[in-house]
């Protein structure tokens, strides 16, 4: 144990504590998978134990995002740290936003087959991009780079818990119900309509994963717009979940839900710059 220690540095430290915050998040999501059996109003969506799996992944992206700085500044050696970031961003920003989307849009005992074997392969397709987008990262050593090369495992993780925060809270707005739910039969059974917005998740996660594994290159967040962006994109997503976990924690009622469009609000102004940052990548 003791030449273990001796490996690490402080930054490590954190990497670790990076990984465990994924590993409570996926915890969470366990604990989740009973509400998300009831019906829509009925326990989906007051659940708090979806809004605590969020916390645990935007708690572990800042960590992620300071770990760097801390390694350069106080660690004489980091021999363990590159192993250590590829373990715990897989958690964290691959396996566990994964499982959060399966568990709250699986629908399970309302879809059919077809649409569970959907949602897993997009899915599955959203943790093996973000396993071999961190290989390529350690392989091309991309710390030195200016650019990332395809978008980083965290900014995939917010983009997919934003859009995901949002369709979710969606229905709340009361826009319409012609808009907010879609009867398909073959997705969800007979007679089960759903918030459209479902139909959304499943090419979100194709293309978020897709994305890292690209050429495309976006700004590393150290100066500049980039940064200020960030900044405001984080302080929005995480208002917006910490909002929405003390509102369900707090209010058993399911008859008034429009105490909930802040935490809409918060996840819609998150999506659109998680979008900004991406599509414009080093141009901004």
């Amino acid at each position: 144990m003791r030449s273990t220690y001796k490996l690490m540095g402080i930054a490590d430290f954190i990497t670790l504590f990076n990984g465990l915050l994924g590993s409570l998040s996926i915890m969470f999501i366990i604990l989740a998978v009973e509400d998300m059996q009831n019906p829509y109003l009925e326990g989906g969506l007051k659940t708090d134990y979806i809004w605590a799996a969020m916390l645990c992944i935007i708690l572990s992206a800042l960590g992620d995002i300071i770990d760097g700085p801390i390694a350069r500044r106080y660690s004489k050696r980091r021999l363990l740290g590159g192993s250590l970031d590829l373990m715990s961003d897989t958690i964290s920003f691959a396996l566990a936003p994964a499982l959060l989307v399966f568990v709250m849009y699986g629908r399970m005992g309302e879809s059919t087959p077809l649409w569970t074997v959907a949602m897993a392969i997009a899915c599955c397709w959203l943790i093996v991009c973000g396993m071999l987008r961190l290989a390529r990262f350690d392989y091309e050593d991309g710390s030195k780079n200016a650019f990332f090369i395809g978008i980083s495992s965290p900014a995939s993780a917010m983009f997919v818990i934003s859009v995901s925060g949002m369709i979710w809270l969606q229905p709340i707005t009361g826009y319409g119900p012609e808009l907010t739910t879609w009867d398909c039969s073959l997705c969800f059974g007979k007679g089960a309509a759903k918030p459209w917005g479902d139909f959304l998740l499943l090419p979100v996660m194709i293309i978020s994963g897709s994305l890292m594994i690209s050429d495309w290159k976006t700004f590393k967040l150290k100066h500049g717009l980039p940064l200020k962006l960030t900044i405001i994109q984080f302080l929005a997503i995480l208002g917006a979940v910490l909002y929405a976990l003390i509102y369900t924690a707090t209010d058993d009622s399911v008859s008034d839900l429009s105490g909930m469009i802040p935490a809409f609000v918060g996840f819609t102004i998150s999506t659109g710059l998680v979008l900004m940052y991406i599509i414009l990548g080093p141009r901004i």
